[in-house]
C-alpha cells in the first residue's frame, strides 16, 4: 500500500537528528468517495483526507526497512490492515526516535500513528496511548565472534565495550546495569558499529539481530551470546485520547491473529511462528 519517494539523511550518532523527510504514498482514494474528508471510517478523524499518515524511523527492519524503493515490514503490514478497514492507504514518515517518546509529531498533527517496534512503558504512556501489545520482544547480545566473551556479565567483567541504539530499552537496560554503552542513531549504525570494530558487542532487540544473521557474512563474524527477556511488549502510539483510532488498531490486530494473517506476516517478517512466544501476555 505505501510507497517510498524520498530518503532521509543519515546523521552520526554524535549530531543531533534533523527532522525526517516525508516518505510519500500515493494516496488516491478517500472514505467518502474523494470528497476529502478527514473522517475515515467509524469516525477515526484523519491528520490528511485519504490516508493513514504513519511516523517511523529508519531503518528497523524486520519491523521497517526500505527494501526495493518501499518502506516494507512487519510493522507496516500490520498498519496497511489498519488502513485497508479505514477505507485509506498509510503514507510513512521518516522521523527522529526521540520524538516517539514525547509524542511530538502525534501532538502537532503530522502522524495519526507511530509505529517503530516501540516498548510499552509506564514513561511513555504519560505522552501517547498504546494499542494492544501486538509482540513480545526480548533483548539478544551480539558478539564478535574474536570478543571472547559468553554473556552479558563477562562483557561486563572483561570491560569490553559494549553498542546499543540511542534513546532504547536496551540502552536503558544496560546503562542501569552499570554499563556506559556507546550510543548508535539507528539499527543498522549498531550492526556497523561492530562491523567496523567501534563496539566488540551489541545489546538490541532479538528480531533484528535474527535478520541480520540471515546474512552468511554477519553469521560468520557474530555470534548471539545471551538473550535477556526483559518482558518488552511493542505497541502502536496515537495522541493521547485518539480512542477511535486505538479501537481500529486493536481490532485490525484481533482480526489479524483470528484468521490467520498475523501468523502469515509474522512468518515472512519475523521467521518461525511459535503461537505461545507471538501472543502477548497481559500487561
Amino acid at each position: 500500500m505505501n510507497t517510498l519517494l524520498g530518503r532521509r539523511t543519515r546523521v552520526l550518532a554524535a549530531t543531533t537528528a534533523a527532522a525526517g523527510l516525508m516518505l510519500v504514498a500515493a494516496c488516491t482514494s478517500s472514505d467518502d468517495g474523494g470528497s476529502g474528508s478527514k473522517t475515515a471510517a467509524g469516525g477515526v478523524e484523519l491528520v490528511k483526507a485519504g490516508q493513514l499518515t504513519t511516523c517511523t524511523h529508519l531503518p528497523y527492519p524486520p519491523f521497517q526497512s526500505e527494501i526495493d524503493g518501499k518502506v516494507q515490514g512487519f510493522d507496516v503490514s500490520l498498519i496497511d490492515l489498519v488502513a485497508k478497514d479505514l477505507g485509506v492507504e498509510q503514507e510513512i514518515r521518516d522521523t527522529p526516535f526521540e520524538n516517539f517518546k514525547t509524542g511530538a509529531f502525534l501532538n502537532s498533527g503530522e502522524c495519526d500513528l507511530a509505529a517503530a517496534g516501540m516498548t510499552i512503558t509506564e514513561e511513555r504512556k504519560k505522552n501517547v496511548d498504546f494499542s494492544d501489545p501486538y509482540f513480545d520482544a526480548t533483548q539478544a547480545v551480539l558478539v564478535a565472534k574474536d570478543a571472547g566473551v559468553d554473556s552479558l556479565a563477562e562483557i561486563k567483567s572483561k570491560n569490553v565495550k559494549l553498542g546499543a541504539q540511542a534513546q532504547t530499552t536496551g540502552e536503558d537496560y544496560v546503562t542501569k546495569q552499570g554499563f556506559d554503552p556507546v550510543s548508535f542513531e539507528s539499527s543498522d549504525a549498531v550492526l556497523n558499529g561492530l562491523r567496523t570494530g567501534q563496539v566488540k558487542a551489541v545489546v538490541i532487540d532479538y528480531p533484528v539481530v535474527q535478520g541480520w544473521l540471515k546474512d552468511k557474512a554477519t553469521a560468520d563474524a557474530f555470534e548471539v551470546v545471551d538473550n535477556l527477556n526483559t518482558g518488552e511488549q511493542y505497541g502502536f502510539t496515537v495522541k493521547k485520547g485518539n480512542t477511535k483510532l486505538v479501537a481500529a488498531i486493536d481490532k485490525a490486530i484481533a482480526d489479524a491473529r483470528a484468521d490467520g494473517t498475523y501468523k502469515k506476516l509474522y512468518e515472512q517478517w519475523i521467521g518461525p511462528y511459535d503461537a505461545a512466544a507471538a501472543s502477548p501476555s497481559a500487561s
